[in-house]
């Protein structure tokens, strides 16, 4: 368990326990994450010059010399300068006598956000001085001796939360984005949760953490894969979008329980809160059903929840796709609040209306609606007007009325009504998938829902012979607040079905999964997973506005990384050992003409 404490708690067990708090603190950074079974007391000056960090000094203190090492945080009048380093903040007096003026010099004139060590002894704050509002408010250092370790340059913004950045400079300067409040407070209690659900896994579980390949093939279905060229001619390695097949592979042969903070990769071009690269939870088991994976990751999620929230209560609601659908609108809803959709179709089945009656005449046809209670002291007729409209403009999609759900919500919370209440994590399985759906390209032929490897209901093995598009597939969802934030499903073991599945429904190159099929032939047990995605959970638990606030060097929603200008250009000499050149369209000879120039200075 997570042991809520000041730091100083932890090292020393000499301050005051502090209560919970709904806000991150900086207190909230010296929680200790010990292992249950150990209960060890993570020591954090061991290896280093300093003998404490910069929030964990208290009244108990009193009289010890210190050493304190961080960055120049804020100075006042050239007497006191507040000092921080990733546990906190400590106030140091700056000393005023003339035997101490190198001293002084160095505090005084180093600029803000320059690295110090200072030394000197804890001392009472002067009656009525003290700060409740900082942990060590109680306190300050009397500084003796000071260094400066290094002088900090005029910055691009302010390291404060408060100062407004744009999101395109905090990833330009992402290395000093990185010193701000909250994304040390995002990054310490990610490294938290993954730090309990090893626990959980390995510890309490016999998971084994296993390492798969990054350098992988070219596969059939899914998300577009990035392609990375080999020295062998016309021969690529492929980024796998996930470890899907590997952990496959390791059930049949015979490991039982894996699991990987795994690495994945996505070719989907420019998407406003996706990444190229990123972290899934990546867990398979042999011998288990949907009910197993689903109690796990309950189990795991309760194991590892930061105790600053409230606790989960499991097990999880369950809900069919199809159900989702028609109650929501959407296979991922947001259950925090209702508005849920209703079929009115026979309200209106003798209606005059004409484009009512059309509509109910198709098959399939319905009228749908959601009762909005309330609305009418909420929504104004500029409102109604953009409703309106965002109907018109979704009017083709099937998912228009979930969509028009989330709309109507973000309006009526624009316009004073509570909803949705932010400290509520409100999850979901869905269940019950199609097996497959139709191409979107071509509607004659399908495509797998989930995706190829996802065993059918076993109540409706039958239709894959016949009707293969009613087949229900063995995919679960977990959905947090309207969010997807893992999936997976119990596999298929049987190579011939398999084979069927590939080649015969989804016309796929079996070839390319041959050695899958093959592996299937050799007493494959049955078997089945599921993937966290990492950044979108701990994105949600935190309240962050994008899941590039919990990832410490994330690209730009262009797949850009602005702080090192990544992708980048590669000359025509360092392509050649790979045996492929660019084609360049016609507005980019200038650049190619400049880069060809910079490294072949002879031209």
């Amino acid at each position: 368990m997570y042991f809520l404490s000041w730091l100083s708690q932890l090292c020393r067990g000499l301050s005051r326990p502090i209560g919970r708090t709904a806000q991150p603190t900086w207190g909230s950074f010296s929680r200790s994450l010990a292992l249950s079974s150990q209960r060890r007391i993570p020591e954090f000056n061991s290896f280093v010059a300093r003998t404490n960090t910069c929030g964990e000094l208290r009244s108990s203190h009193l009289g010890q010399e210190v050493t304190l090492c961080g960055w120049i945080q804020y100075r006042r009048q050239n007497i006191f300068l507040v000092l921080r380093d990733c546990h906190g903040l400590v106030q140091v007096v700056i000393p005023q006598d003339e035997s101490a003026a190198s001293v002084k010099k160095i505090l005084c004139e180093a600029p803000l956000e320059s690295v110090v060590q200072v030394s000197g002894t804890v001392i009472s704050r002067p009656p009525g001085q003290e700060n409740p509002k900082m942990p060590t408010g109680e306190i300050e250092i009397k500084v003796k001796t000071a260094e400066l370790l290094n002088s900090c340059k005029k910055l691009p913004f302010e390291i404060k939360d408060f100062v407004k950045k744009t999101e395109a400079l905090r990833l330009q300067y992402r290395y000093l984005d990185l010193r701000s409040f909250q994304m040390q407070y995002n990054l310490r209690l990610r490294s938290q949760v993954v730090m309990k659900m090893r626990e959980y896994l390995c510890n309490l579980h016999g998971f084994v953490d296993i390492e798969t390949p990054t350098l992988f093939k070219r596969t059939p279905g899914g998300a577009k894969e990035f392609l990375v060229p080999s020295r062998e001619p016309g021969k690529f390695y492929s980024l796998p979008q996930s470890p899907q097949q590997f952990k496959q592979l390791l059930m049949v042969g015979g490991l039982d329980r894996y699991f990987q903070v795994a690495r994945c990769y996505r070719d989907e071009g420019s998407r406003p809160d996706r990444q190229p690269e990123f972290t899934q939870i990546d867990i398979e088991m042999s011998f288990v059903d949907q009910t197993g994976i689903q109690s796990l990751i309950e189990g795991l999620l309760q194991y590892s929840w930061p105790s600053d929230k409230d606790p989960l209560v499991v097990p999880f609601p369950s809900m069919t796709f199809a159900e989702a659908l028609a109650t929501y609108g959407t296979d991922k809803p947001d259950t925090r609040f209702g508005m849920k959709i209703v079929d009115i179709s026979d309200v209106f089945r003798h209606t005059e209306v004409r484009f009512l009656q059309d509509a109910l005449s198709k098959p399939q046809g319905a009228v749908k609606a959601m009762c909005v209670r309330e609305g009418a002291n909420y929504l104004k007729k500029k409102d109604i007007e953009s409703i309106r409209k965002f109907a018109a403009d979704h009017f083709n999609e099937c998912s228009l009325l979930g969509k028009l759900r989330l709309a109507c919500a973000d309006i009526l919370e624009m316009n004073g009504m509570v909803l949705r209440d932010p400290a509520l994590f409100s999850f979901l399985w869905v269940v019950d998938f199609p097996l497959f759906l139709p191409k979107e390209e071509n509607p004659m032929e399908l495509e797998s829902a989930h995706h190829p490897f996802t065993a059918p209901h076993p109540g409706d093995i039958h239709l894959l012979y016949t009707e293969p598009e009613k087949v229900r597939s063995q995919h679960y969802d977990l959905v947090l607040n309207g969010s997807e934030i893992g999936g997976g499903s119990i596999r298929i073991h049987d190579a011939e079905l398999q084979h069927y599945i590939l080649g015969t429904l989804l016309k796929e190159d079996v070839k390319l999964l041959s050695h899958l099929l093959q592996a299937l032939d050799y007493g494959a047990p049955p078997h089945g997973g599921i993937a966290l995605g990492l950044d979108r959970l701990m994105c949600l638990i935190t309240g962050a506005a994008s899941i590039r606030d919990v990832i410490a060097f994330p690209k730009s929603f262009r797949g850009h990384d602005l702080m090192s200008n990544a992708p980048d250009s590669v000359s025509p000499q360092e392509l050649k050992p790979y045996h492929i050149q660019v084609s360049w369209p016609a507005d980019s000879e200038a650049e190619r003409s400049s880069l060809n120039h910079s490294h072949h200075p002879e031209s």
